[in-house]
């Protein structure tokens, strides 16, 4: 199949897997509510519209889902790299907690220049979560450990680990609730929007997405990177470094994961408050997964994921229906994009005619 048609292919097979989930998204509604059409009016446009204001447009609900992505696009962007080299990492989650953590011990502890101290802080948490990685990495290339289950155990290591920490060392006695001192003010990331968090974070992120595009598609470590993502055997046989690439994948990852921590910190909060495992790096493997690990397309991907979820807060705020409504149109859409099979008599087709067209372009040229 060539690649006109096989972007054809995946776009249709995309949407189909979204308009799959928002159909059993809107069955359960209607089993669940008692204003189903309200609910799915707020599910739908409610991010957009404000319809208690007389059906206006909303631009600070906006200004929301933009900071909303600010985080899901450097988790999804970490999933892209891994993911293109077939590493099945859950370790993003993780490294999003002690990023944040990392980040904000800097924020407290490290007084910078405010063109600086943010700057710091976020390096600080990319090396630190990079260096985490390394250990899934490691042992996958020298004992040939399952990455999938280090990474998903090595989340819950990594939650204790903060949580006693910030329980027993760095918490400021003084609050009602567990949580570090305050952070500097130099440290902050400024808000844009002050009421919806939206930072100077959403366009680093757009930077990172463009910069992580090149370095995948126009530089010599990308390209080992995704051949090894799509025959392992062959990239060994043909001289590649597999080992240190799945390493570069992993650890590339972690960083990507650790830079949306600190910068969701640094922009949204003035102190580590965090208890519990965010859910970033979850949402992330969801944006990848919509992006087709393609860096470029996680922004947009992002966005999708950002809106689902303000809709869904948005209708469990005026009907009687769960947040969570998010979580299984995530999973909806998780299973149809790696469902193997679905939509395989349509691809099938779109090879069939593929191959028909190059064999008459063939005899065509023969003729002349």
């Amino acid at each position: 199949m060539n690649k006109r048609r096989m972007t054809l292919f995946n776009l249709v097979r995309g949407c189909a897997s979204i308009l799959a989930a928002l159909l059993v998204a809107a069955v359960l509604i209607f089993a669940s509510c008692d204003q189903p059409w309200l609910a799915l009016r707020y599910l739908i446009l409610g991010p957009v519209i404000d319809f208690k204001g007389g059906a206006k447009f909303n631009l600070m609900s906006l200004y929301t889902i933009f900071g909303t992505m600010i985080p899901i696009m450097f988790t999804g962007l970490g999933v892209c790299v891994m993911f293109s080299a077939n590493e099945f990492n859950l370790g993003g989650e993780g490294c999003v907690m002690v990023g944040g953590f990392v980040a904000a011990l800097c924020a407290i502890y490290v007084p910078l220049p405010a063109a600086l101290h943010p700057a710091f802080c976020v390096l600080a948490a990319m090396l630190v979560c990079g260096a985490i990685m390394l250990i899934p990495a490691v042992m996958k290339v020298k004992l040939g450990a399952s990455e999938m289950v280090c990474t998903l155990m090595l989340n819950y290591v990594l939650l204790y680990l903060v949580k006693h920490f910030l329980t027993n060392v760095f918490a400021d006695r003084t609050k009602g609730q567990t949580q570090t001192a305050q952070f500097l003010a130099t440290a902050k990331i400024p808000s844009l929007i002050m009421r919806a968090k939206f930072t100077w974070g959403f366009f680093v992120a757009l930077a990172v997405a463009a910069l992580v595009w090149v370095f995948m598609y126009r530089t010599r470590w990308g390209y080992t990177i995704r051949m090894l993502g799509l025959n392992r055997d062959f990239s060994r046989y043909s001289g590649l470094h597999v080992g240190g690439t799945i390493v570069l994948a992993q650890v590339a990852g972690g960083m990507l994961s650790g830079m949306a921590g600190s910068i969701e910190v640094l922009g949204r909060y003035t102190s580590f408050k965090w208890n519990n495992l965010p859910g970033y790096g979850w949402d992330g493997m969801t944006v990848a997964i919509l992006a087709k690990n393609n860096p470029i397309f996680v922004p947009l991907a992002s966005f999708f994921i950002a809106y689902l979820d303000r809709g869904c807060q948005l209708m469990a705020t005026n009907c009687n229906i769960s947040a969570n409504m998010i979580d299984i149109v995530q999973a909806v859409i998780f299973l149809f994009f790696t469902a193997e099979q679905f939509l395989s008599g349509y691809r099938q087709k779109l090879v069939v005619k593929s191959t028909e067209e190059e064999l008459l372009a063939a005899e065509g040229g023969a003729k002349a």
